[in-house]
Order: C-alpha cells, then sequence, then structure tokens
C-alpha cells in the first residue's frame, strides 16, 4: 500500500514542478493542472492515513504529518488561484520543500534505505 502512496506522490511531485515553474515566472499556474495535483495529494493521504491507522511506524508518521503541512499551504496556495492572484514565490518554495522532504522519508522508508 505504502510503494503507491510513493507512485502517487511522486506523479503529483512532476505536476508540482510544473506549476512551481509557472509561478516562479511570474504566471498564474494551470488550473485544471493544479486540481490534478490537489488530487494526487489527497489521495496519496489518505493511503498514509489509512496506513497510519493501520499500524504503520517507524518514519511513516512523520511523513505523514510533514505531508500534511505540505497540502495546508497547497489550500492556501489553491485559495490564492481561486482569486486569480499569483501565489507568493517565498509560499511555493516552502510549500515545495515540505512536500519533498515528506516524500523522500516516506520513499526512503518504504525502500528501506532509512
Amino acid at each position: 500500500m505504502l510503494l503507491y502512496a510513493v507512485i502517487i506522490f511522486a506523479v503529483a511531485a512532476v505536476g508540482g514542478l510544473v506549476l512551481a515553474s509557472s509561478v516562479l515566472r511570474g504566471n498564474l499556474a494551470s488550473w485544471p493542472l493544479s486540481l490534478l495535483h490537489a488530487a494526487l495529494g489527497a489521495a496519496g493521504l489518505v493511503i498514509l492515513i489509512l496506513a497510519v491507522m493501520g499500524g504503520a511506524g517507524g518514519m511513516i508518521p512523520i511523513s505523514l504529518g510533514l505531508l500534511v503541512i505540505a497540502a495546508l499551504g497547497g489550500f492556501y496556495l489553491a485559495s490564492r488561484h481561486m482569486k486569480s492572484q499569483i501565489a507568493p514565490k517565498g509560499v511555493v518554495v516552502i510549500h515545495a520543500l515540505v512536500a519533498v522532504v515528506g516524500f523522500l522519508i516516506l520513499a526512503g522508508t518504504v525502500f528501506q534505505i532509512i
């Protein structure tokens, strides 16, 4: 089940790179891609929540916590997007960094690297 979360978050990350590159160039990100990015992130979070509730331990709860924090930042970014406002670059960078750390902890745990 955790491998599915890694795959889903990896695909979401690719979309996130495209979205972030758009915002960092001063453009409004693609709304359909934003929705797909959010849906994939939410699906990955549901899988992680179920895994933690099912007893997944180690670094998985830490990964979940970081990815929830990233999701909260994503909600803020989406609220700006809904108002047709370009997101603050700093928030985009922090959102991405927190998500990447959460993803690396998840992937490292799943692949027994950490």
